[in-house]
């Protein structure tokens, strides 16, 4: 039976929806986002029919796209949050709400949400790494997500999440085992809003119909989708509340930074060095707060050290 596992990390919360021994789909929740369907108190510091704008009491502005009719600016409003901010190519995108009359409330915690079991961590079984957590981790990051007989490249855009599918089996036989495996990224990944997959083109209308199929097998709903044209493209619209787990890892240098984390607290007891690209380094350094959850799940002191020569990922912990 399908259980989800949440496991609490430093900056970060993990989620995985695991399902005969493999994970099915995921979420990483950051600390200090604020969860869609909280309600939270701002005041109107742009006042107009589409696109207000709104600040709330720790200084984030909210998009309201559908604007705050009858408020004047300067006056207090109540937001539901309806998307929480997507980091990577533009982070400088605002997080969105609406103008709501519910009482200002926080949303339960991503375990209470998801009705999961919290898993102990660090702990000397990694229940979620068990599950595929790392080849997760490293689909994310590089968006290259391999099956049998061809692989997917997700690359997310501003428009869209672009899914590319490629392989060398038959076409017809590739166009519906990628759409099938593309469905299942995309809930793996986390990834919502709009979603174009480029399939081989599959040739006539049966084996479009076949391809289609498969996406609808594989994606649970909420979904909906256009038919696969004679290109052998399909777009796909689902809701989204929150970054994707590839639009989290676009931000290379915060999510490389907590992937170390998470790393060298499974790696036993005592001081630690953390070796790692600059950039990741230097996330570290302002982060003294994670530094200190470390050495606290480690028992032991952490250090830095920086390592031009090393790519983002390859951060490690040296004994100190």
């Amino acid at each position: 039976m399908p259980e989800w596992l949440v496991e609490r990390g430093i900056g970060e919360t993990r989620a995985a929806l695991v399902e005969d021994g493999e994970i099915v789909e995921a979420r990483i929740e950051l600390d200090g986002a604020v969860p869609a369907g909280s309600v939270v108190v701002a005041r109107l510091i742009r006042a107009a029919t589409r696109n207000a704008v709104a600040l709330d009491e720790t200084g984030t502005e909210y998009l309201l796209p559908k604007g705050a009719a009858g408020t004047t600016e300067g006056a207090p409003v109540s937001i539901e949050v309806t998307r929480e901010a997507i980091p990577g190519s533009e982070p400088w995108k605002r997080p969105l709400g609406r103008v709501t009359d519910k009482v200002p409330a926080v949303q339960p915690s991503l375990a209470e949400r998801l009705g999961a079991r919290g898993v102990v961590f660090p702990a000397a079984r990694d229940e979620l790494a068990q599950a595929g957590w790392n080849d997760l981790v490293e689909q994310a990051r590089t968006g290259v997500v391999q099956f049998a007989g061809g692989e997917l490249r997700i690359s997310p855009t501003p428009a869209m999440t672009l899914i590319d599918v490629d392989g060398y089996l038959a076409p017809e036989e590739l166009a519906t085992l990628g759409a099938a495996e593309a469905a299942k990224a995309v809930c793996r990944l986390d990834i919502g809003g709009s979603i174009g997959i480029d399939l081989p083109t599959a040739g006539g209308k049966t084996s479009r119909q076949r391809a289609a199929e498969a996406i609808d097998t594989a994606l649970p709903l909420p979904f909906e989708r256009t038919a696969v044209n004679g290109f052998g493209f399909v777009q796909i619209v689902r809701p989204r509340g929150r970054p994707s787990l590839v639009e989290l890892a676009e931000d290379r240098a915060n999510f490389e930074a907590r992937a170390l984390l998470r790393r060298t607290a499974l790696e036993g007891a005592g001081p630690r060095r953390l070796v790692g690209h600059p950039d990741v380094v230097a996330v570290l350094e302002s982060r003294p707060g994670w530094l200190e959850g470390l050495s606290r799940q480690i028992g032991g002191t952490v250090s830095l050290r920086s390592d031009v020569k090393l790519p983002i990922s390859a951060g490690y912990a040296e004994n100190a």
